[in-house]
């Protein structure tokens, strides 16, 4: 594969976009909170994604893309996508395992193809095929950046086969929902992004006019808080 970062193995989280109500706003929230800086277009000043999308850098690197939400009853979300080498040849095998495809594979421009799928359990999560956009690739900053994704889901032994099966082993981090969200919160893959200080990067949070869902807690990580952003999308922050 053609891509800048190296290819990432069959399953691996490789890239994460939000899907915003106003894009300008993330792009000062995230901006401030991680240091990115956004382009208009693709990595490599390749065109793809849908308009008016940002695609954010940090330390030179592609961290995230922040894309507008054509749909107001559309959540708004981070969305972690999994690599794939052939993303047709999988979604024809998720149903077969028990999940659904929303959205058949999509090209995007010469970036790659996404696809858009549910497991079991009911957690949302795409589906990357690179060409000229690897994700992340080998590089990330030490802060700033994706450090990882856990589905939060209230029997993980129970989905724990679908991913197994569907990636042929363990890639996907599994978690309990309970001691961290509402019983009322249904399965869903957190994005987690790395931070250099904790207590420092909630207070930006605060400033910026995100909040706190929930407090600071150890993992084996590391100390981990979950945060929404000014327009209510939530993610993690994970100390490292």
């Amino acid at each position: 594969m053609n891509t800048e970062g190296g290819e990432a193995a069959e399953g691996v989280p490789c890239w994460v976009d939000a899907s915003l109500p106003d894009v300008e706003a993330g792009k000062r929230f995230y901006g401030e909170l991680f240091g990115w800086s956004f382009d208009a277009v693709g990595p490599r000043g390749v065109a793809g994604g849908p308009r008016g999308a940002a695609w954010a850098h940090r330390e030179g690197d592609p961290v995230a893309a922040l894309l507008p939400k054509r749909d107001g009853r559309m959540p708004t979300v981070w969305t972690v996508y999994l690599a794939t080498r052939d993303a047709t040849v999988l979604t024809r095998r998720i149903p077969e395992e028990g999940g659904q495809v929303i959205a058949a594979p999509t090209p995007l421009g010469g970036l790659g193809r996404q696809a858009l799928a549910v497991g079991p359990e009911g957690a949302v999560f795409g589906l990357w095929e690179p060409a000229l956009h690897g994700g992340f690739g080998e590089r990330r900053p030490a802060s700033g950046g994706f450090a990882r994704a856990v589905l939060h889901t209230r029997d993980p032994e129970a989905a724990r086969p679908f991913w197994d099966g569907l990636f042929g082993g363990p890639r996907i981090a599994i978690a309990p929902l309970a001691g961290v969200f509402p019983e009322v919160m249904p399965s869903h893959f957190l994005v987690h992004f790395s931070v250099s200080d904790l207590e420092s990067a909630l207070g930006a949070v605060y400033r910026l006019g995100g909040r706190v869902q929930a407090q600071p807690f150890q993992t084996d990580r590391g100390p981990v808080a979950v945060v929404t952003d000014n327009q209510n999308a939530s993610f993690a922050l994970l100390e490292s």
